[in-house]
């Protein structure tokens, strides 16, 4: 970069930084000064503050656009008095009910904030497991929507039917890797910074320690957010391959550029935020950021990786098949309790009305199914059939759920049970029983045998060793002595 280049970008963030600071008012100017004061003493002094690397996840929400503002106005106002000042890593997570429209709305964001070009920031995605530039044109690969679609299936089933609690549970397991991956990217970083607040770290680690259970793990957080990164290393980077054996996924790509890793830190920004979106001045978003409010990623009111959309969705689907209530009931029920919530939370009224209009009115209930629906299928290749086989979870605990289900859904398949437990034991099927299966649950028939072995209570989860075999893979191993109805098999993931 020639010395007029650099005086010029120079005079460019200038004026970023001034306009950004227009919207601020007074509180959020001092609470920005907080914020830098925060990040040269995680830094070791303003001195240091050059070789400084932090990592922002953006996921298209309404508190990542403001987190990330925060940052780059730091970021630019310790440019503007030090020589140097500390890199911005962004990465965002390509889960699959993130749309084109929420990518559109990071790019809006990254625009205006001058992010694109500036060597002190690398904008970085995660797609099926491989690290890529940001890119809003670049589709979800073919293999990552399948992989999307087969984790949430995988431990949708791996859940007690008569809840909903654990459907999306995918999420936080694939959030850990993230973090622990682009925290290791290249050189790696320092400190990663969250504006979630003690209530969101809670359900965070609550949740991947439900999720970790599943799979035959132990996850117990020791010190919250600020010993998560230590938890991850213990764990190892690579959930995933546990869960499904080493043969059935690759590793993190490109290979070789995720061997650094330093000790990270947490910077909690939540205090500094929080306030400013409680008082939600949609300015910021739609004047200087250019994001389109109606899309910004909604806020979840169970889960924290299932959108509200989704959510209402299966709790009609619930309501309609096991419940005997219909749908329109339980997508009201929901609809209500996700508002009453929000209201308790006190979070700010256009968000709340915002998030009822998406979910639609009582009379629009059909239609909202029908675009969920359509959605479900574009993002997930989900249809209404399998995901109402996940809320049976029939084929867990060998199957024990599954005359409920087919009495329910698919009555017409009772005769053929004894050729279901059959093929589900891993025994010769039949290509109609076999295409049957698949169609019905989303999964592949060697799938189904992994669920049909596991269990949902099971005697707590070893703990992973130095290179270990794990629990899901044993119980792979004792299969072929032990025999598929052995009550002593342990529970299998793939």
């Amino acid at each position: 970069m020639s010395a007029i280049h650099q005086q010029a970008m120079t005079y460019v963030y200038q004026q970023v930084l001034q306009r950004l600071l227009e919207f601020y008012s007074r509180a959020e100017r001092t609470a920005l000064q907080l914020l830098v004061q925060r990040l040269i003493v995680a830094a070791g002094g303003i001195e240091r503050i050059g070789t400084y690397r932090v990592l922002v996840a953006q996921n298209g929400s309404r508190e990542g656009f403001y987190a990330l503002t925060a940052l780059r106005a730091a970021q630019l106002s310790i440019a503007g008095r030090h020589p140097t000042t500390f890199d911005l890593r962004v990465a965002t997570p390509r889960l699959g009910e993130m749309t084109q429209a929420t990518l559109e709305n990071i790019h809006c964001c990254y625009s205006a904030l001058f992010l694109y070009d500036d060597p002190r920031v690398e904008l970085l995605m995660a797609d099926n497991r491989e690290v890529v530039p940001f890119d809003r044109s670049k589709p979800l690969s073919a293999q990552g929507r399948e992989a999307n679609r087969t984790d949430m299936l995988m431990l949708g089933h791996l859940r007690s039917s008569d809840s909903l609690l654990g459907v999306g549970d995918e999420g936080y397991l694939a959030m850990a890797e993230f973090y622990k991956n682009m925290a290791r990217w290249d050189a790696g970083v320092d400190s990663w910074v969250s504006c979630d607040t003690p209530r969101q770290q809670k359900q965070f680690l609550s949740g991947l320690r439900r999720a970790t259970r599943k799979i035959g793990l132990v996850f117990e957080p020791v010190g919250g957010f600020d010993g998560l990164f230590a938890q991850l290393d213990y764990l190892g980077s690579d959930l995933f391959r546990r869960f499904y054996g080493q043969e059935h996924l690759g590793v993190w790509q490109p290979e070789g550029r995720l061997e650094a890793c330093r000790q990270v830190g947490h910077i909690r920004i939540d205090d500094l935020v929080t306030e400013r979106l409680e008082e939600s001045n949609w300015a910021l978003f739609s004047e200087f950021l250019g994001v389109s409010s109606d899309e910004l990623v909604a806020p979840s009111l169970e889960h924290e990786y299932l959108s509200p959309y989704l959510s209402a969705h299966l709790c009609g689907l619930q309501a309609c098949h096991q419940q005997e209530r219909g749908y329109a009931a339980g997508y009201t029920d929901y609809v209500q309790r996700m508002i009453m919530v929000m209201h308790r939370k006190r979070m700010p009224e256009p968000v709340c009305q915002q998030v009822q209009g998406l979910l639609g009115a009582p009379s629009e209930i059909p239609e909202r199914r029908a675009v969920i629906a359509l959605e479900t299928e574009k993002n997930l290749n989900l249809n209404e059939t399998q995901l109402v086989c996940m809320l049976f979870a029939p084929f867990v605990e060998k199957g024990a759920g599954l005359e409920h289900f087919l009495r329910c859904c698919h009555p017409g398949m009772l005769v053929g049970m004894p050729d279901l437990h059959r093929a589900l034991r891993g025994g010769p099927v039949t290509d109609q029983v076999a295409h049957w299966m698949v169609d019905v649950s989303g999964l592949p028939v060697a799938m189904l045998c992994k669920l049909y072995r596991a269990r949902i209570t099971t005697p707590e989860p070893e703990i992973i060793r130095a290179d270990p075999q794990t629990a899901m893979e044993r119980a792979d191993t004792d299969q072929g002595g032990q025999g598929a109805d052995d009550p002593g098999e342990r529970a299998a993931r793939r």
